[in-house]
């Protein structure tokens, strides 16, 4: 394998690009912590981690592989392995389940219950790809696969599933609605000329008044988080943070900017790192 076949399986990982990574994350070390009270065990933290870059990287590959045909119609994503022909499609299914299997190989040192629920998130990350071809919500099912990683965490270090961890869940997944309608406002005219659907176009006029709701719920759904699981001040003084980040990125959708819709994906990250030191340090102190 030559030095140029290898960069391209490291683009179509997009491990130069880590936002991924850090939006499935944050929610799972939310869960871990929430689920242990505390700092989880050590080994369990290491596989979460590695899973969830192991497990992007596979999800990235699977979506570049389903929409094979429409992303040298792209402009951002034109250059990308298997639309420039520096892949075969056949090679990114390859390497698919190599990442699959790998990923799945470190859930094998985790309990039986968690084993069990792994397969899951492998049925999300294939599913999710296909999807905005036949729903204008294939942000929730991307929200799902993302947020698979929470009710693991309760599992792994807890080997139940409270229903406490769906709350945890489901936060998650109206946080993909927020940050991905706000990627696909950045598409949004590539794909109504391509015929893929997305929230930011079911929105149209209205996504950033939607996203905003959907803030307000997620905002809503982190302070019943902090009431369930008993956390105080710090956790409490994180939620401050996140309405300034919120704010900012109502500011960068209201100019109606692909670019800057674009720039305030990037920038959701901060709100889940900003929850998970509030949960961390409460923690820790408390």
């Amino acid at each position: 394998m030559n030095r140029q076949t290898l960069k391209a399986y490291y683009q179509l990982t997009r491990l130069n690009r880590p936002i991924g990574i850090y939006l499935v994350l944050w929610p799972a070390l939310w869960g871990l912590w929430l689920a242990a009270d505390g700092v989880p065990p050590w080994d369990i933290l290491g596989i979460f981690i590695l899973g969830a870059i192991i497990m992007r990287s596979a999800g990235c590959v699977i979506n570049d592989y389903a929409d094979r045909h429409f992303e040298g119609h792209v402009s951002r994503t034109c250059t990308r392995p298997l639309a420039t022909g520096q892949l075969s499609e056949k090679q990114a299914l390859g390497f698919f389940v190599i990442l699959a299997l790998l990923g799945l190989s470190l859930v094998l040192w985790l309990n039986a219950l968690t084993i069990w629920m792994s397969l899951g998130a492998v049925a999300l990350a294939i599913l999710y790809p296909f999807m905005k071809r036949y729903t204008y919500w294939p942000q929730a099912f991307l929200g799902a696969a993302f947020a698979w990683a929470v009710p693991m965490a309760f599992t792994a270090v807890q080997n139940q599933l409270p229903w406490q961890s769906w709350l945890v869940f489901a936060i998650t997944m109206v946080w993909a609605l927020i940050y991905d309608t706000a990627y696909a406002m950045a598409d949004k005219a590539d794909d109504v000329k391509l015929g893929i659907k997305s929230t930011a176009i079911l929105f149209g006029e209205q996504a950033q008044w939607i996203i905003g709701f959907f803030q307000l719920l997620m905002f809503s759904g982190f302070v019943w988080m902090g009431q369930l699981f008993g956390l105080g001040g710090y956790y409490y003084f994180s939620l401050m943070i996140v309405l300034g980040l919120f704010g900012y990125h109502q500011r960068l959708l209201s100019h109606k900017d692909p670019s800057l819709a674009f720039q305030a994906f990037l920038n959701n990250h901060w709100v889940g790192l900003v929850v998970l030191l509030g949960i961390v340090v409460d923690k820790a102190v408390n």
